[in-house]
C-alpha cells in the first residue's frame, strides 16, 4: 500500500516538503529550498566583511563635507605604516582635487560615495548610473586610475544599486564595524566601538572630518597593531574574482 508523506510523522512531513522545496527550487534556479518554503527572496548584498584567516582588516574613511582634517590623516597612516581607503563624494572631489592627488600619491585607495550623496535607492537606474559615472570621472581625472569601490551614502541600497553598480565595474562595500565617529563621540568611545567588533576580514568605517577622528586614529591603530592585526587598503582585502556574498554580508572565496 502507498503512504502518503502527509500520513507520516510530523517529522518526515517536514523532510518531504524540504525535498520538494528542493526540486523545485532546481526547476525555478533558486539557489536554496528555505527562499521557496519560508518566502525569502533572493538579493543582492554588498561587502560588509571579509571571510579570512589572516590578522587584517581595512581602514575606510568617507569624506562628504570639510576636508581639514584629510591630510593629517594621511600622515597618521604614513606614520604608523599602515594603509587605508577613501570613499569622495562628487561636490567633495570637485572643491578638494588636490586632495584626492594626496590621497593617490600617499598609495591609498579611493572610491567613490556618489556624486551628490542622494538615498540611491530612490533613483532610477539612469539617475543611479550618472550618480556614479560622474564621481567616478571627476576621481579618475585626478589619479588616472580606474575606481574600484562604491559606498552607497546612507548605507542605503537595494538590488538595483548593487546591480548599477557592478554594470560599471564597482564593487559595493559597506562595514561591518561602525565607529559612530560621526556622532562626536570621544576617542576612547570609538576605540571601544572599533574593540567590540573587530575581527579578520573587518571593514571600519570613519569619516575623514569627525569631531575627534585625530585623536582616535592613531589610539585605533595602536590596539590593532597590539592585537596583531594588519590594516590595509581594501585592494588588499576584498576577493576579485571567484567569491561569493552570504546573506550578511560575508565575502568568500569559492
Amino acid at each position: 500500500m502507498k503512504i502518503s508523506c502527509f500520513s507520516l510523522k510530523p517529522v518526515k512531513v517536514f523532510v518531504c516538503l524540504l525535498l520538494v522545496c528542493a526540486t523545485l527550487g532546481v526547476m525555478l534556479g533558486v539557489t536554496s529550498c528555505e527562499s521557496i518554503y519560508f518566502g525569502y527572496q533572493a538579493r543582492k548584498v554588498p561587502i560588509y566583511s571579509v571571510d579570512t584567516t589572516e590578522k587584517k582588516v581595512a581602514l575606510t574613511f568617507d569624506a562628504a563635507w570639510g576636508a581639514d582634517k584629510t591630510s593629517k590623516i594621511i600622515e597618521i597612516l604614513k606614520e604608523e605604516d599602515v594603509s587605508g581607503t577613501f570613499f569622495l563624494v562628487g561636490f567633495w572631489s570637485e572643491k578638494f582635487a588636490d586632495k584626492i592627488k594626496e590621497i593617490d600619491e600617499a598609495g591609498l585607495d579611493i572610491g567613490t560615495h556618489s556624486n551628490t550623496h542622494p538615498k540611491m535607492s530612490t533613483l532610477s537606474e539612469e539617475k543611479m548610473t550618472e550618480e556614479l559615472e560622474k564621481s567616478m570621472e571627476l576621481i579618475k581625472n585626478v589619479t588616472n586610475k580606474d575606481v574600484k569601490f562604491f559606498r552607497p551614502p546612507y548605507g542605503d541600497y537595494n538590488d538595483q544599486v548593487v546591480s548599477c553598480a557592478e554594470k560599471l565595474g564597482l564593487k559595493t562595500i559597506q562595514w561591518d564595524v561602525d565607529s559612530l565617529d560621526w556622532k562626536g563621540l570621544s576617542s576612547d568611545q570609538i576605540l571601544s566601538r572599533v574593540k567590540a567588533s573587530v575581527k579578520c576580514g573587518s571593514i571600519i568605517l570613519f569619516h575623514n572630518n569627525s569631531d575627534n577622528i585625530l585623536e582616535a586614529l592613531p589610539n585605533v591603530i595602536k590596539y590593532l597593531k597590539a592585537e596583531g592585526y594588519k590594516m590595509v587598503k581594501l585592494s588588499d582585502l576584498v576577493y576579485e574574482d571567484n567569491y561569493v556574498i552570504d546573506n550578511n554580508g560575508l565575502q568568500k572565496k569559492k
